[in-house]
């Protein structure tokens, strides 16, 4: 008897076998995407984000499912056409075992093509699982108002119908493709495709016109593909600039239109030849096809750029130039920068500075990366919290506008000790972090350190400003998933030798009543935990997705996402601002700022409560067109502006992001002149600048204050530009971000017959200044680290002022101190212990940052301008004593003239 499992004998039959690992196959690789299915759609319920769930599955169901539904019947008909049009083959069966068990060839092929059906129906539709989008941005796209110069179309045809009509065009094409794969090899096996006939007789009739009609199919998609590809010109690399040329619309174009249409007649070709006996018909002409593409679409175009556009480039190209410069400043919002010239005057008073006290009394001394380091040092308290990044943002704060940087308090629990590093303590107690600490931009004590106005757990302020809800269950750093609501209370926070503990009672994360929820989330998260645990209550919660990008992504998988989220206090509660662009790389003509983006918008931010999760997509910008095609797809998704409430437009930034792109493409395209930006005469660059020793660029860094011809000072975001090969300065940018100002960008551009230093300038006039630069060797060689902060320029009315924060740091340790200020204005460059000190050695008495209004804070950094005078004696005399000691004569003569000055302006006279 044989043990063969096709045996139609006692035991299992053949067919039922088959029809048992068939079925036990689907289910095992089904369930776990129906499972997950099923708890996201807990999670997009829980989030009040139903309707994108829906759109999103409903979506990518139709596209995977169509397309495998519709592949799988292309794939088969032409199967089952294949062998209707077939009555012989060259053997009757195949031996399967040494028992001489025999199939018969028929079944064999029938069972392959089952296979190679389901697996090229599949293959297929895990490609196109995302084809939703481009079919619902092509139904929904809107436009943009601007026409391309060369086909006169609207941009948002570029944007949202083109990639369309590709990649129907694709998905045909790949039809054919899967179709002649599986008829091939029948006919290869049963003898229809016989080489030893000659190569012109190798087909054997029907299947030659079967073949045919595939192969003249692909012909015209080809031929589609060709006529579609006259719009990729527009995004040419070929030329003195992206997008089309000169060549590209004068002869490229052309051998396209050509291509295309030869594509028909070659169509037509194969289509007749499938009647006939021979392939010289379709051969010769697909010989023909090729040799009028490589004519025209190789040679003539080469010869052209060669002959004729090379030595006259800048005539030929002009007009091409100028659609790349106004296409790229459109793509990029360019246009919108305000550009006026700042004619650069050293003339600081004392009346001047009384006038922008605001801006002085918010120059950013602290740098976020020492800063960062100190908050560590300070304020994490316990090893399993962990400050993340230091934000930048500004409050009214006991009645005066103050720019701040603060930072969160996240759970480490990586960071928990590794003998309490279990299930319960990952899963049920350590869930949340704690509060944040907050620090004036400008305040120091007389230890270096920083000046805390929110500090310690619970959050103590000695500011207006109070945390009702320090708890942080939502945030960067909080990667995985958590329970509440069990019958364990969470640890909250350390208080003394015990701990306070803490039950969840926001509306955050997803119900599990029953054992249902637990035993689907027990498969779907693959911890059995889940399901034996005893401390489940039927108020229990799961909350995860807490990472908040993470969390953005999976309900807008479309938006690009700032590096840089930050935290805010809102009426009392802790909310994460993200900004979020919408992009393209399909704007005709714009030069490409990455592989990926060559349009992008600012278009929403997204505003997450760090304690219930809850995500809020506030519509900034609604004049985007992209925009604008998302809202139609995703109706409940955004919230219009006009809702907004105004304490959370108060915390909106320029985005750093959007800025820098901005920045990086207005290097060469603030030149609006084709033949200037031809020869590139007026290139600029960032500047660089020293930190911890080492050249960087220099980072965008925000600021508060008044712009020229303003009525008062703004919360925006500034960066120096210098020209390429130079270290002068040659301009700024400012991007704005209060009230109805926000998001517009101004530029001030300097005299080009004037010196301006640009930031690598001054820092090497600083390492040329003698008493700094020795100063700042002399703390190297007694065993502190020196680092030299951001160079901030701060533009005050007509001037420009240079401020260098220096950062002591011992060798071993990690609390950096801000003991020394830089200023540099003009031809002076001073170093003292304080910007008040520095700016009145510079300036003279009036010149302080002191506030005027009643403040509560201690005022070490901020004196009375004959303490300053003091204290500066004091310091000034110490050096030259130290000096005198080290038999330093050359310093001990520069400090006693120091000193003297000192002194006579302290007692009331002038030089």
């Amino acid at each position: 008897m044989s043990n063969s499992p096709f045996s139609s004998q006692k035991g299992i039959q053949p067919k039922v076998f088959l029809y048992s690992l068939v079925f036990a196959i689907i289910l095992l690789v089904a369930l776990t995407p129906l499972v997950h299915t099923i708890t996201e759609m807990w999670w997009f319920d829980s989030v009040e984000f139903s309707g994108v769930f829906w759109t999103l599955l409903i979506g990518r169901s139709l596209s995977w499912i169509g397309t495998f539904v519709v592949f799988g019947l292309f794939v088969w008909g032409n199967y089952s056409l294949a062998m209707s049009l077939t009555r012989y083959s060259p053997f009757r069966s195949v031996q399967l075992s040494k028992q001489d068990t025999t199939i018969p060839i028929k079944t064999l092929v029938k069972f392959l093509a089952i296979a190679a059906t389901i697996f090229l129906a599949f293959v297929a539709a895990s490609s196109t699982t995302e084809a939703w989008e481009l079919v619902l941005r092509w139904w929904n796209g809107a436009e943009f108002g601007e026409i391309d110069p060369i086909y006169q179309q609207d941009i948002g045809f570029y944007l949202f119908q083109v990639p369309f009509y590709n990649g129907v065009r694709n998905w045909l094409l790949g039809l054919c493709v899967a179709g002649l794969i599986v008829i091939l090899p029948i006919y290869g096996l049963k003898g229809y495709i016989d080489w030893n006939r000659g190569w012109q007789y190798a087909l054997i009739r029907p299947a030659k016109g079967h073949i045919s009609y595939l192969f003249a199919a692909m012909a015209l998609l080809v031929g589609v593909g060709f006529w579609l590809q006259r719009y990729e010109l527009l995004y040419s690399v070929e030329g003195v600039v992206f997008g089309a040329g000169y060549t590209d619309v004068h002869t490229r174009q052309f051998s396209l239109i050509l291509m295309a249409v030869l594509s028909v007649v070659l169509t037509g070709l194969i289509a007749f030849s499938g009647r006939q006996s021979s392939l010289k018909v379709p051969l010769y002409g697909l010989g023909f096809y090729l040799i009028i593409a490589l004519i025209f679409q190789g040679l003539i175009p080469s010869l052209e750029q060669q002959l004729v556009v090379s030595p006259n480039e800048l005539v030929k190209e002009k007009p091409y130039i100028e659609n790349n410069l106004k296409l790229t400043r459109q793509a990029y919002q360019l246009d919108d920068i305000e550009n006026k010239p700042y004619p650069v005057k050293p003339n600081l008073t004392s009346d001047v500075f009384e006038k922008h006290k605001t801006t002085l009394q918010n120059i950013r001394l602290w740098d976020y990366r020492p800063l960062l380091s100190t908050y560590r040092q300070l304020q994490e308290i316990r090893l399993y919290y962990r400050f993340n990044d230091v934000d930048i943002d500004r409050y009214i704060i006991d009645g005066n506008y103050r720019q701040v940087m603060l930072s969160p308090r996240e759970l480490a629990y990586d960071q928990v000790p590794e003998r309490a590093q279990n299930w319960v303590n990952q899963r049920l107690k350590y869930t949340h972090g704690y509060g944040l600490v907050m620090s004036p931009v400008n305040r120091v004590t007389s230890q270096g350190l920083p000046e805390l106005m929110i500090q310690d757990i619970p959050p103590k302020s000695t500011v207006d400003l109070q945390i009702d809800q320090p708890r942080i269950y939502y945030g960067e750093d909080t990667n995985h998933y958590v329970f509440t609501g069990m019958s364990t209370n969470e640890f909250d926070f350390p208080q003394g030798d015990d701990n306070a503990n803490n039950r969840y009672d926001g509306v955050g994360g997803v119900p599990m009543p029953t054992f249902f929820h637990r035993l689907l989330y027990a498969y779907d998260l693959s911890n059995l935990k889940i399901l034996i645990s005893n401390y489940f209550t039927p108020d229990s919660k799961i909350l995860y997705h807490r990472q908040i990008r993470d969390r953005i992504r999976r309900v807008a998988p479309f938006l690009r996402l700032d590096q840089d989220p930050y935290i805010t206090l809102i009426n009392g509660r802790l909310h994460w601002i993200v900004d979020a662009y919408t992009s393209s790389d399909r704007y005709p003509y714009s030069e490409p700022f990455s592989q990926n983006i060559n349009y992008i918008r600012n278009s929403v931010k997204v505003l997450i409560d760090a304690y219930d999760g809850t995500m809020q997509f506030l519509v900034v910008d609604p004049d985007d067109p992209v925009l604008q095609t998302y809202q139609r797809i995703f109706p409940d998704l955004f919230s219009p502006g006009e809702t907004i409430p105004d304490e959370v437009k108060a915390h909106f930034r320029y985005p750093q992001d959007f800025f820098m792109v901005q920045a990086q493409m207005y290097l060469s395209y603030h030149m609006d002149n084709p033949e200037v930006f031809y020869n590139q005469e007026d290139l600029w660059k960032l500047p660089t600048q020293l930190y911890e020793g080492n050249e960087e660029q220099v980072e965008p860094y925000y600021i508060i204050m008044q712009l020229p011809q303003a009525e008062s000072e703004e919360f925006m975001l500034i960066l120096p530009f210098t020209p390429v090969n130079k270290d002068n300065m040659v301009a700024w940018m400012a991007a704005r971000s209060d009230g109805e100002h926000y998001g517009t960008s101004l530029l001030y551009e300097f005299p080009k017959q004037q010196l301006v230093y640009g930031p690598k300038q001054i820092e090497a006039r600083i390492d040329q200044n003698p008493t700094i630069s020795q100063q700042l060797t002399l703390w190297s060689q007694e065993g502190s680290r020196v680092i030299r902060g951001d160079l901030l320029v701060i533009p005050i009315n007509t001037s420009l002022l240079y401020v260098e924060p220096v950062y002591l740091r011992a060798e071993q340790g990690e609390l950096p101190e801000l003991r020394r200020v830089i200023v540099a204005y003009d031809e002076q460059v001073v170093m003292r212990e304080t910007l008040d000190q520095a700016l009145a050695t510079i300036f003279g008495e009036g010149s302080t940052t002191q506030e005027t209004t009643e403040d509560t804070q201690p005022r070490e950094t901020t004196p009375s301008p004959n303490n300053t005078l003091i204290q500066s004696a004091l310091d000034t005399y110490q050096q030259a004593q130290e000096a005198l000691q080290n038999g330093n004569w050359s310093q001990y003569g520069e400090l006693t003239d120091q000193l003297e000055d000192i002194l006579l302006r302290l007692n009331g006279e002038t030089e």
